[in-house]
């Protein structure tokens, strides 16, 4: 809900679909209720993959402007990393955000590891934003593990993806902890 918000109070007029596994529908449709929550939505059910789970949610909508696809799991968007991937893709088709990487990193392969320079790597976030047309086009393609995220499905096209400074704070909740530092984050940013 946090994250529809986020989208809705950049452009009331935006409209959402959500993917949801299947045996969660009933308890979203409940908790919609319960928190009074008013921002006008479809759900589709979502797939065995996030692959699957994209193109049944691209399935059920027209093709007119631009699809931002986000993860829900990434409630703390700012309102300038939509506004600048939206922009973004606007003028070249599609746009993905990103933050540098702080952290050093090592290649590992079977016993063997080595440093890599950072520099050369970012970490790719959420929302991405595609021109209708391209998205489901690249949507149409057999899937493949290598489709790690929409980029990954466009970029398989011969389509060059296009990047945008994200911001830190959208950070992916995957484990408890990664909950508790969202929960933080989100005081934080309301101060």
């Amino acid at each position: 809900m946090k994250s529809i918000d986020a989208f809705n109070s950049y452009d009331p007029e935006i409209e959402f679909v959500v993917a949801l596994p299947e045996n969660q529908i009933d308890y979203w449709k409940k908790l919609v209720i319960k928190e009074g929550f008013t921002v006008r939505h479809k759900i589709v059910a979502g797939g065995a993959t996030r692959f699957h789970s994209v193109k049944n949610a691209i399935s059920i909508i027209g093709c007119d402007g631009f699809v931002a696809i986000h993860d829900g799991v990434r409630p703390l968007v700012s309102k300038k990393t939509i506004q600048d991937v939206f922009e973004l893709a606007e003028k070249s088709g599609n746009a993905i955000p990103f933050v540098n990487i702080n952290d050093s990193l090592r290649f590992v392969d079977g016993l063997k590891n080595n440093s890599v320079d950072r520099t050369k790597y970012i970490s790719i976030q959420t929302p991405q934003v595609f021109d209708c047309i391209l998205i489901k086009k690249a949507y149409e393609q057999p899937y493949s593990e290598n489709f790690t995220d929409d980029a990954s499905v466009v970029e398989n096209l011969g389509i060059k993806i296009n990047l945008v400074p994200g911001n830190h704070e959208n950070i992916k909740i995957t484990n408890q902890i990664d909950l508790h530092l969202a929960e933080i984050l989100s005081d934080y940013l309301s101060e």
